[in-house]
């Protein structure tokens, strides 16, 4: 698996594990950042081991080439001296020094091409946490939204459920009630008031009639008698 490979499942890893524990958005987002970091540096670790050996596998592929022109110059020294035996046997080991230099070369090549890939990998992952870092605070104002909309749906939503909005349209009817019993004792007052201020006028003229009329019967009674002027006719 490659470090990449790697980098990703680390950062997955964490990322739904976060979600299954439904954290706060800002927490997690500054929580993921530092773990793209984290993982970063472990990668960065890693292209710089795969850097090394390339140097390494450089150096051999170097070293080895040196030591065959070493043996080829050996064999020519050899050679001019006319010892064509000890020539042969410089040959033979430039022969094999090149051959190891040509094994190291296809090694260096082949990780020389890896390295790079790397790099440009590397280069693209910072990139993209680079942008990360720069969404990030994008990102939790827009959580930080939704999530005010999402409590308040909520508490709409268990308000419309609820029976607050019933008790309170009972409420009012009551109160509607109380006022109008209310108005109706009021009402009701009024009218004893004035049935009784009506009832005592009543009695004062009905008082005052009868009055009279006790007092014409008597006059009568006593003009019958004698004792007093009738006087009933004169002020009729």
């Amino acid at each position: 698996m490659g470090i990449f490979d790697r980098f990703k499942r680390v950062v997955k890893s964490n990322l739904n594990d976060m979600i299954s524990k439904a954290e706060n958005p800002e927490k997690m987002l500054n929580q993921l950042i530092i773990d793209m970091n984290e993982q970063l540096i472990e990668s960065k670790k890693s292209v710089a081991s795969a850097i090394a050996d390339e140097k390494k596998l450089e150096r051999a592929m170097n070293q080895n080439g040196a030591q065959a022109d070493e043996w080829e110059r050996k064999a020519r020294l050899a050679l001019k001296a006319g010892k064509e035996d000890l020539a042969k046997e410089a040959l033979l080991r430039k022969q094999e020094y090149s051959g190891l230099a040509g094994q190291y070369r296809e090694q260096w090549q082949a990780q020389h091409e890896s390295v790079e890939k790397l790099k440009q990998s590397l280069r693209g992952l910072q990139q993209k946490i680079e942008e990360a870092q720069r969404k990030k605070n994008l990102l939790i104002a827009r959580a930080k939204r939704a999530e005010a909309q999402k409590r308040i749906q909520a508490t709409i939503g268990n308000m419309a459920d609820s029976s607050a909005f019933a008790a309170f349209d009972r409420m009012a009817a009551k109160v509607d009630q109380i006022e109008a019993e209310v108005d109706a004792m009021a009402e009701i007052e009024d009218m004893s008031k004035k049935d009784d201020i009506e009832s005592q006028f009543a009695q004062l003229e009905s008082g005052d009639a009868g009055a009279d009329i006790l007092l014409e019967d008597l006059r009568k009674k006593m003009a019958a008698e004698g004792r007093i002027e009738d006087n009933s006719d004169k002020k009729s």
